[in-house]
């Protein structure tokens, strides 16, 4: 291991973190452990929640742009804890890498800091590990903790979901962080994509062939920086509405299959409607070059809905006018069989 590189990493992060310290933060970074007094709750209830970004690093890899996964790490997270009514507290990523280069740990963290900073959360501590042999240099994991608090009586767990209760839908930025496997096999971005930066520089055949710099006329940009749009962070719009929320859903990995029935009580399904919300062009894009099921597409991919809120018919309007580009998505419905989904 490279000592001097470590402490160099340590010294470019450091700033980064600091920069997020809100009230309650009681230790600097470095120590083994960090320190965080929880004030300001009558009775809170700690929650946590712990994510990677997946094989959208492959992406960041390939064209050496490390920013955004830190964004989309901490706003994941954030996500997360947000659909049981929580703000978060404090972060800590763990970054292990093949080769400790300081400029890379540091355009990690610095996306990392700023999606923090965002929503108030304290970047508190982490871990960078350099693992030889495990890694390939220029290739790394990444990984977040996030805690946060909400108060006991303000708690969103869904148990007052009712059939008749609307499925309001917030758009996504894109496919987040979920699907990026699928993505890589239809693009033919697997061998390339496993090329780290160094690699690049090695090769111009991966250059001139690489189908991330292609550009498309439907998405307005390259694939690539289609691809790297950061996953959203839900909780500044959500914040003023969370007491009109029955139940959230975070489409994440399993897509509008998958997740709306992890909030749903038991004898519950929900039923959406395509067609009453914007499907961004990537999953049109993706669905044709792979000739990808429609079935599929919504088991893998949020398909433009980012989180999914259940709310009494009665708030809807107010939920539309506080947000407006939320849509009325689908409702809630008797279970019938073993489907807990149906779409339209």
């Amino acid at each position: 291991m490279d000592i001097d590189a470590a402490d160099r990493a340590k010294e470019l992060i450091k700033r980064h973190a600091q920069a997020t310290f809100r009230p309650g933060v009681l230790s600097e970074v470095g120590l083994f452990g960090a320190l965080f007094q929880v004030s300001g709750y009558r009775e809170p209830v700690l929650v946590s929640s712990v994510d990677g970004v997946g094989t959208k690093l492959k992406i960041a890899f390939a064209l050496n742009r490390h920013h955004t996964v830190g964004v989309d790490l901490v706003n994941h997270c954030v996500n997360d804890i947000l659909t049981l009514g929580a703000e978060p507290l404090f972060f800590l990523d763990y970054i292990a890498m093949g080769k400790l280069v300081p400029e890379q740990a540091e355009s990690i963290v610095s996306g990392l800091a700023t999606a923090c900073r965002a929503v108030g959360c304290a970047l508190i501590g982490g871990e960078t590990a350099e693992m030889p042999g495990l890694y390939a240099p220029g290739d790394y994991d990444l990984a977040g903790f996030i805690v946060g608090a909400v108060e006991r009586d303000r708690i969103i767990d869904g148990k007052a979901i009712r059939a008749g209760d609307a499925i309001v839908g917030l758009p996504s930025s894109g496919l987040h962080t979920n699907g990026y496997s699928l993505v890589r096999k239809v693009f033919q971005l697997g061998p390339e994509a496993a090329l780290g930066p160094f690699d690049r520089l090695r090769t111009t055949q991966a250059q001139d062939a690489a189908p991330w710099d292609r550009f498309y006329p439907e998405l307005g940009r390259t694939l690539g920086e289609e691809l790297l749009e950061p996953h959203r962070c839900y909780l500044p719009t959500l914040k003023p509405v969370l007491h009109l929320v029955k139940g959230m859903a975070h489409i994440t990995g399993g897509g509008l299959i998958g997740n709306p029935p992890r909030t749903l009580p038991r004898g519950l399904a929900a039923r959406f409607h395509p067609g009453t919300w914007t499907v961004p062009p990537i999953f049109t894009l993706i669905q044709k070059a792979g000739k990808v099921a429609q079935s599929e597409m919504y088991r893998v991919f949020n398909m433009g809905v980012g989180m999914a809120l259940y709310c009494a018919p009665e708030h809807l309007g107010q939920m539309q006018a506080a947000i407006p580009e939320a849509r009325l998505i689908g409702e809630v419905v008797p279970q019938r069989g073993e489907e807990r989904v149906i779409i339209n």
